[in-house]
């Protein structure tokens, strides 16, 4: 017989049991062990991608921001640079790890140019999958896996650029996406609604599954949430470092010869929205993508190969890059 459910309430004759305590059980743990997260940011040269990362942690967290003048030239190729910081808040501490591509689009031929960042968002799952099949595993595996990759888009006002299409379609069977249209106070109102939708027709016609996608809406209730979020996608945004006077309140923003652009007011763009979804309402939940769907698709791919290889034969991927240029030891 199935055993019968016991739901205890205080006028029960045995009286409280207390198995809600078991939730600030949990947030002891988590708060000894602190946070940790892994954002890489996409895009060509100039569309603000150090100003937004620093403007969503309100700190110089870029790469730009620690960097001297003289590693600050474009490179000629791609190069993925990452830096950590842990930034504490109220008690919380989380780890906070932004992963720069530096000279992505930035050449006249910018074919392919998709596949170093694949490489090395595979690398970090190669790397994680070497620590996890170890007969001494560390109780806690160090997590290098991008949770999310935020690409900016060009406010050109027209549709995705190819570019745009074949990045997005690659990294997003790999990584959870979210794109944003990059300094978004250089359109109209009636140009960024047109280009937003322009941009959402674009996603639907390529089968490109941005953050967060349909698929792993766990209930009516993430579904309703969710897809508030899918209607805003890609979020309009503007960053800023810079704090001026408005209205007698010090706030983050850019300041115009018409006014000043509000970095966190709705009204003026969607940086708030970003910022929420990053970082208040579904940080967990990127996490939690990238561990059960992102990086469990690639352990049993791995898994698989090790199992069936013919001898001398590379394996090739379902990402289409050939297994010797993905794996983390051969880079």
């Amino acid at each position: 017989y199935p055993p019968s459910v016991i739901s205890p309430t205080p006028s029960s004759e045995f009286g409280y049991v207390g198995i809600d305590a078991i939730l600030e059980q949990m947030r002891r743990k988590a708060m000894k062990q602190g946070f940790e997260v892994n954002i890489m940011v996409v895009g060509q040269s100039g569309l603000g991608k150090s100003t937004l990362t620093n403007t969503l942690f309100k700190s110089k967290v870029s790469r730009r921001s620690v960097m001297t003048t003289e590693e600050e030239r474009i490179p000629k190729t791609i190069e993925i640079k990452s830096i950590s910081h842990v930034i504490e808040e109220k008690g919380v501490r989380m780890k906070l790890t932004v992963i720069d591509t530096p000279g992505f689009g930035d050449q006249i031929n910018n074919e392919n140019c998709w596949q170093p960042i694949m490489k090395f968002i595979n690398a970090q799952y190669e790397q994680y999958l070497q620590e996890e099949i170890n007969i001494d595993r560390k109780k806690r595996i160090p997590d290098s896996r991008v949770h999310c990759c935020i690409y900016f888009i060009p406010p050109t006002g027209h549709c995705l650029r190819p570019i745009d299409i074949e990045f997005m379609r690659h990294l997003s069977k790999v990584v959870n996406i979210v794109p944003v249209i990059a300094k978004a106070d250089t359109l109209t109102l009636e140009e960024r609604n047109f280009f937003k939708q322009k941009i959402r027709e674009d996603l639907r016609a390529n089968e490109i599954d941005i953050y967060p996608q349909n698929e792993f809406d766990e209930d009516a209730e993430d579904r309703m949430i969710n897809e508030k979020i899918r209607a805003m996608i890609p979020f309009a945004v503007v960053g800023s470092d810079q704090e001026y006077q408005v209205n007698g309140k010090r706030l983050l923003g850019r300041k115009t010869r018409w006014g000043t652009v509000e970095v966190e007011n709705t009204t003026h763009c969607e940086f708030a929205y970003l910022r929420d979804l990053l970082i208040r309402t579904h940080m967990q939940n990127i996490k939690d993508i990238t561990s059960s769907i992102h990086y469990e698709m690639y352990r049993v791919r791995r898994l698989n190969e090790n199992n069936t290889k013919p001898n001398g034969q590379p394996a090739i991927h379902t990402n289409g890059v050939p297994e010797h240029e993905v794996l983390s030891h051969e880079m």
